[in-house]
């Protein structure tokens, strides 16, 4: 009675122990199917929860892979060293594609964000802001960003790295029979000097990013992909309401259009940032637009 008894607990453990073990791997393949759901084209702007890393950055990162991104585009390292930030993205599964600097950085210590792409791995690094009075950006800020951008570029591609510049829309205040944004790509160095279109923000101050992607085709191989909200009205400033952001395909910018541009172009990354206190929801939205947008 007793080896009845004992064989029956073994199968019935067996049996548990089968079930564990097709759950496992049935979960498995459920994760590995999520986290390959994210394009490796699409990264995201980590900016885009920057609150959330505020709190916790290692459960941020968490959430981050859990919505299946592999790629993103660094915003600082939250009170890492960049060596401690990189074996974070390491452990979580994320690669940075490009890396934030400012235009101070690159003008008083580029060496230094040489070395940050480098410890990152990053192909890109991108400036975010041309230093300039207020809302008085005028053609002699532009003139000097030429210079210095044509000498950023260059040493950042002796070092093997690609600088691009983030548009914030300032930049196409009307200037002789071009823009001031036009100026600025025509007469940047192709080889040293390209850029990272920020759709909402080519949209807010009335330009058209489909239009601005055919214009200049081998000058985009980065995007900021993000929606602007319906009846938000524009300016020629850089400034906008960080709410009026909503997810990919929920607003007024033309996407379909955008992509189908950025597509036939050849854009490399397209990188979703997210401002608004709603990001956490809308950023796996605009995942899901861009999923089938993209192919």
């Amino acid at each position: 009675m007793l080896k009845i008894l004992i064989t029956k607990t073994i199968k019935n453990m067996k049996k548990q122990n089968m079930c564990q073990t097709i759950l496992l791997i049935g979960l498995f393949f459920i994760q590995s199917t999520l986290f390959a759901q994210v394009p490796t084209k699409v990264a995201l702007q980590l900016y885009s929860f920057r609150d959330a890393f505020a709190k916790d950055v290692a459960g941020t990162m968490a959430k981050v892979q859990q919505m299946g991104f592999k790629n993103i585009e660094t915003a600082g390292t939250y009170g890492m060293t960049t060596p401690e930030f990189k074996k974070m993205l390491d452990q979580y599964g994320l690669k940075a594609v490009s890396y934030g600097s400012s235009y101070e950085e690159l003008r008083d210590n580029i060496q230094q964000a040489i070395d940050n792409a480098k410890i990152l791995k990053a192909k890109y690094v991108v400036c975010f802001w041309i230093p300039h009075n207020g809302n008085d950006f005028t053609i002699e800020d532009t003139k000097k960003a030429v210079e210095d951008f044509n000498k950023f570029g260059k040493i950042l591609k002796e070092n093997g790295l690609s600088f691009c510049y983030h548009l914030h829309g300032y930049e196409f205040r009307p200037y002789q029979n071009m823009n001031l944004f036009d100026y600025l790509v025509e007469n940047t160095n192709l080889k040293y000097v390209n850029f990272e279109m920020d759709i909402f923000w080519v949209h807010h101050p009335g330009q058209n990013p489909a239009t601005l992607l055919e214009k200049y085709p081998k000058r985009f191989p980065i995007l900021h992909v993000k929606d602007r909200q319906k009846g938000t009205v524009g300016n020629q400033n850089g400034t906008a309401d960080v709410e009026s952001d909503v997810e990919v395909g929920g607003g007024d910018i033309d996407m379909p259009s955008v992509l189908k541009a950025a597509k036939k172009i050849g854009v490399k990354y397209y990188i979703i940032e997210d401002e608004s206190s709603r990001s956490a929801v809308q950023v796996p939205k605009s995942v899901d637009y861009l999923k089938k947008g993209l192919k």
